[in-house]
């Protein structure tokens, strides 16, 4: 098993405003760089709010509750965080792991899948489709987003997996330009569960992410 004890793995607990996580991962990464800081996974959960990717739409956001709206600088288009979701940061320094962006990506899908068959929800990739999906035909849906910003081969951003979100939510926006398939989550699958015991499964299934980076990506 691929040593990851060189990798911080930090825990907010509360809710964390956006604002300071943007600030955080951007002075991390530059310290990354500047190899004075180690790489870190974060682990966070924000208030109501939506973030707007490179490619967001104006007209796929309609926002009736009035949340934050903020610019992410990441990949992608509009997103949701929340209470009930896990969101997690990945500040790591692919000159160490694979200058490879696709792989990146792929391997981080192949993370969420490995983590939720853990916690006994079968999930797949769909291909022309961002995100994790769950069900098959009318009643597929997406049960975990990703988006990843690269800054001098230093990643930003990351993955929000709906453990167990209001829903409703979701209605604000066009969930990653994606009208066509709805939002789910643990919660409405009947996988009730604390977000803690999310987090010890991420844990688990963690070195066999990493491991990935350095391989070929193969989609099943």
């Amino acid at each position: 098993m691929i040593d990851t004890s060189d990798i911080e793995w930090r825990v907010s607990e509360g809710q964390v405003p956006y604002p300071d996580a943007l600030a955080f991962m951007e002075e991390r990464a530059a310290a990354i760089r500047a190899g004075t800081a180690s790489e870190c996974i974060w682990l966070v959960e924000h208030p109501p709010l939506f973030t707007a990717g490179t490619s967001a739409d104006p007209t796929e956001l309609f926002n009736p509750a009035g949340f934050p709206v903020y610019d992410a600088g990441r990949g992608g288009r509009y997103t949701y965080h929340g209470p009930g979701q896990r969101v997690g940061y990945l500040m790591l320094d692919l000159e160490r792991r694979g200058r490879d962006v696709r792989n990146l990506v792929c391997s981080l899908e192949g993370w969420m899948i490995s983590t939720l068959a853990d916690l006994g929800i079968s999930a797949h990739r769909a291909p022309g489709r961002i995100g994790i999906w769950v069900g098959e035909g009318p009643a597929e849906a997406k049960i975990a987003a990703l988006g990843i910003r690269i800054k001098r081969w230093v990643t930003l951003h990351g993955f929000a997996i709906n453990v167990a979100p209001d829903l409703s939510h979701f209605g604000g926006i066009v969930p990653c330009g994606i009208s066509e398939f709805g939002v789910t989550s643990m919660k409405a699958l009947g996988k009730e569960m604390p977000l803690t015991r999310v987090d010890d499964a991420l844990k688990r299934t963690f070195p066999s992410f990493v491991s990935d980076l350095s391989l070929t990506c193969k989609v099943s």
